[in-house]
């Protein structure tokens, strides 16, 4: 629902000249895809966790794709180490223990609901990892994202659309008030975003992001 509606106002922003998107290069987009599935699996994996685990675990979990990131710059990229980089990695330490520590303190612990988290964490990492080696020329982060919209909403599985015909709140407006103000709120989310990383430089918007979680 999320990628339908914020794919939906995106599309129309652009139509509309609020934004500019440049899907020029077929070539470009092409090398962008396994970005986008990616994007399908975090949405994919993450709604199985969120079925089956409270949103406060979900979230500690997702924070600790952290580790995957700071992990790659650190031992893969060989990034120099200087005190705001170090702050930042006991930072992150301080994420992986406490989504370490978390299942077992758990008195309702699902395996199966962390199971998926365990995979929704991964390709969050994976996905920022890839952001990080791709080298675009002319795919701007709008664009990146439009793509993302498109692919989830042509990759959705048709298994999971059929059984949620079954799903008991379907026919309440209440839900779909509420799937509506998901992807609203997540459209205008990704949009101040790609405002704050374009004015402000790496390092702020990596604390800023930080601070977020």
């Amino acid at each position: 629902w999320q990628t339908l509606v914020g794919g939906l106002l995106l599309h129309v922003s652009w139509k509309l000249g609020w934004v500019e998107i440049n899907l020029c290069s077929r070539s470009e987009i092409l090398s962008w895809l396994p970005a986008s599935v990616l994007f399908v699996a975090i949405i994919y994996a993450g709604s199985r966790a969120l079925s089956r685990l409270p949103i406060p675990v979900f979230l500690t979990v997702h924070n600790a794709a952290e580790v995957i990131t700071c992990g790659f710059q650190k031992f893969v990229q060989k990034e120099s180490t200087n005190p705001r980089s170090f702050f930042f990695l006991h930072s992150v330490l301080f994420l992986l223990v406490a989504a370490v520590c978390l299942p077992l303190c758990d008195t309702q612990f699902d395996p199966n609901g962390y199971l998926w988290a365990l995979i929704h964490l991964i390709c969050v990492g994976a996905y920022k990892v890839f952001h990080k080696l791709w080298k675009p020329s002319s795919l701007s982060d709008l664009d990146q994202q439009y793509i993302n919209y498109v692919f989830s909403i042509l990759l959705c599985p048709s298994g999971d659309l059929f059984s949620a015909l079954d799903f008991p709140f379907l026919y309440f407006y209440r839900f779909h008030g509420s799937c509506c103000a998901s992807g609203l709120l997540g459209f205008f989310l990704m949009l101040h975003t790609v405002k704050l990383k374009s004015s402000t430089t790496s390092g702020q918007y990596a604390a800023w992001s930080f601070l977020a979680k």
